[in-house]
């Protein structure tokens, strides 16, 4: 998920690691987190009836308070996720959010880039247009800090969140602190 500080600044963000704490032990649910199926490739429950044709749903944990905290910090929130659209659809109700704007990686999805910079970097920076920004995610590295210093001309916070337990209390004071830090002189 990215997020957006300042006066409904973007706030940028990925929904597995961050909100589906999927590197977690996968035979214990998170305390606070609840079950969703999605049906995998766009499947529905009336498509693929037939046994060799069904793919295992599959399982994401959601915290359902997780919707509402990141509503209080006051960010535009975005989806920044290979969910994408679908996100609005299975992540957003869960939640308890509205339909959010979300990025079209395009081409760009997956596409490993010979300078090491995390392939979601340039479409980020491209969202935040020079505002200031929170990008949320477990898949950061220093190189994506430089990218976003080296070509994103405002502020930018790259968050990283441990996919093993999701984002935290801490981390919403991290976003809490930044958006502050953007209005003070």
């Amino acid at each position: 998920m990215q997020f957006r500080a300042g006066p409904r600044a973007p706030a940028v963000g990925k929904a597995d690691g961050p909100l589906n704490p999927y590197a977690a032990t996968p035979e214990k649910r998170p305390d606070g987190y609840t079950t969703l199926r999605v049906p995998q490739d766009g499947e529905t429950r009336e498509k693929h009836r037939g046994p060799s044709t069904r793919r295992r749903p599959l399982r994401v944990w959601l915290n359902p308070e997780h919707g509402q905290s990141l509503l209080r910090l006051g960010y535009e929130l975005c989806w920044a996720t290979t969910w994408m659209a679908d996100a609005n659809r299975w992540i957003a109700p869960v939640l308890g959010l509205p339909e959010l704007p979300f990025i079209d990686f395009g081409d760009a999805l997956f596409q490993e880039r010979p300078d090491g910079v995390h392939w979601k970097s340039g479409p980020v920076v491209d969202y935040a247009n020079g505002r200031p920004f929170a990008w949320v995610d477990d898949e950061q590295s220093d190189l994506d800090q430089a990218y976003v210093t080296t070509h994103h001309r405002g502020a930018g916070l790259l968050h990283h969140v441990n996919p093993r337990i999701g984002l935290r209390e801490d981390d919403f004071h991290t976003l809490a602190d930044f958006a502050r830090s953007l209005h003070t002189p």
